[in-house]
């Protein structure tokens, strides 16, 4: 209990750092990002009206640094992330309320079954090695050297075209409207297809490499081979005793990929035009949109964290050594 606090407190350290460093760095980078808007508008305000402009985003200038820094924290605890400059007057929050769910089933749903299967082949390809599964790690160790990005336009010049069944970009075809039917679920169903399995492909070789490795020295262990002894089955041995300690650095490695679900594969929604929240934070700094952009590095970092603390968490279940110390 007393290890699991501290990690707590570790990490409420790291989410004021975060939050902090996100308040900051906007304000250094160097334009104006309300006359940018006015220009792209080509607008003529009055001062009066300008003025209101900046205190609308949160940068009136008549005030302090530090006052903005607590209106900020202020804005965060009622979940207001301000408002969008790109789809000005949407709340940035609604806007990635809308692009997460698209990002969360693509990339949650490729990241936890190539972890599944990575990792699943890696304890057969380690425990039986010279198996034809152990024989497939020159082809997983190439796969997983090579960027999302670079997989996703390769599969689109190969696989994607006028008369093809996958499309090229895209999160459902034009004049769909979201909903829960059955034409539009299909639609997406059908423009994810293409983008997933490069996600797939890539991540599951890092996977089944990572797990192979830990096998062959976890099955050098002393308490491998007195299970041996005792005479336990062989499946009971690799999956029970083998595999279990083996999976120890792979957790902290799935944590992580779940934290970076939300941003971590933004140049493949770029290649694809997904409606995620990657694509949508190219779009931002394209825009110099600072409060879409501040809003998406918040959730990318608190997702993060949340990942590690969920990781911590694991350990203590899977190792009873942590479980001693705390």
């Amino acid at each position: 209990m007393r290890y699991l606090l501290q990690r707590v407190g570790f990490y409420v350290v790291t989410a004021w750092a975060a939050v902090t460093i996100n308040f900051f760095i906007p304000r250094m980078i160097p334009g104006d990002p309300v006359q940018a808007l006015i220009t792209k508008n080509q607008g003529n305000l009055s001062a009066d009206a300008i003025h209101s402009l900046y205190v609308l985003f949160g940068l009136d200038k008549n005030e302090s640094l530090i006052t903005q820094y607590f209106h900020y924290w202020a804005q965060l605890f009622r979940g207001d992330l301000g408002l969008s400059f790109t789809f000005f007057p949407s709340p940035v929050s609604q806007v990635i309320g809308d692009s997460l769910p698209w990002t969360i089933i693509l990339v949650g749903i490729t990241t936890v079954v190539g972890f599944l299967i990575g990792t699943s082949l890696g304890v057969v390809a380690g425990w039986r090695r010279g198996s034809w599964v152990d024989g497939l790690l020159p082809v997983t160790t190439f796969l997983s050297s090579v960027p999302y990005f670079w997989l996703g336009l390769i599969a689109i010049t190969l696989l994607a075209g006028p008369n093809s069944f996958f499309p090229a970009s895209g999160g459902y075809d034009p004049g769909l409207v979201p909903g829960w039917d059955g034409t539009f679920l299909g639609s997406a169903l059908q423009h994810s297809l293409l983008p997933a399995i490069t996600i797939l492909i890539s991540s599951m070789g890092s996977w089944i490499l990572g797990m192979r490795n830990m096998m062959v020295t976890v099955a050098a262990e002393d308490y491998i081979t007195v299970a041996h002894a005792k005479g336990l089955k062989e499946r009971r041995v690799m999956v029970s005793y083998a595999a279990r300690n083996a999976l120890l650095p792979s957790v902290s490695g799935f944590a992580l990929a779940l934290g970076f679900i939300v941003g971590g594969t933004l140049l493949v929604e770029i290649v694809f035009s997904y409606p995620g929240v990657g694509y949508e934070l190219f779009q931002a700094v394209g825009s110099q949109d600072y409060p879409l952009m501040q809003g998406i590095f918040l959730i990318i970092t608190l997702s993060v964290l949340v990942a590690n603390l969920l990781a911590d968490v694991a350990y203590l279940l899977l190792d009873p050594r942590t479980r001693k110390e705390g």
